[in-house]
């Protein structure tokens, strides 16, 4: 997911006027929290079997998902005593749902940092290959072939375009 530039201004929070305004704040917060939900599950499973060419059109509709629930969230918190009082049953509602969909987010996160790490390591491993082929065979004091250095490294070039 995209983050905003830690230069860009946040938009003024608008503050809610009266109990209906909260209600529907919190009703539009847990719609959007379902949409992401739908998203993240289907990105999670995509990327889990490794089909990561299927799960990048999600990225964009996700992102923009993530900014109306972040500015939602910021006006929730604002009027977040004001909606304890006038709304509690919606209020832990949203709350509980809250911790459903942080659940469901760490998981998303737990699979995208594998399939990080993953492809960091074969890219190590290709790296590492290429090195030992591009470096002369030799062998040490100790009658073992030797290891290429750090300068028998090259930098990959990778081609997203296939």
């Amino acid at each position: 997911m995209s983050t905003p530039t830690a230069h860009a201004k946040a938009a003024p929070v608008r503050p809610i006027g009266n109990p209906a305004e909260g209600e529907a704040l919190m009703r539009h917060m847990m719609q959007v929290m379902d949409e992401l939900l739908v998203l993240i599950e289907q990105e999670t499973a995509l990327v889990r079997v490794g089909k990561l060419k299927e799960a990048q059109p999600i990225e964009a509709r996700k992102t923009e998902l993530s900014g109306i629930y972040l500015n939602d969230v910021g006006r929730f918190k604002s009027a977040q005593v004001y909606l304890d009082r006038v709304a509690p049953k919606l209020t832990f509602e949203l709350r509980h749902r809250h911790d459903l969909f942080r659940a469901v987010l760490q998981m998303n996160l737990t699979v995208l940092a594998t399939a990080h790490a993953v492809s960091e390591s074969i890219m190590r491993g290709v790296s590492t290959e290429l090195a030992r082929k591009a470096t002369p065979g030799a062998y040490g004091a100790s009658g073992r072939a030797t290891k290429p250095g750090a300068s028998a490294m090259q930098p990959l070039t990778v081609s997203r375009v296939l």
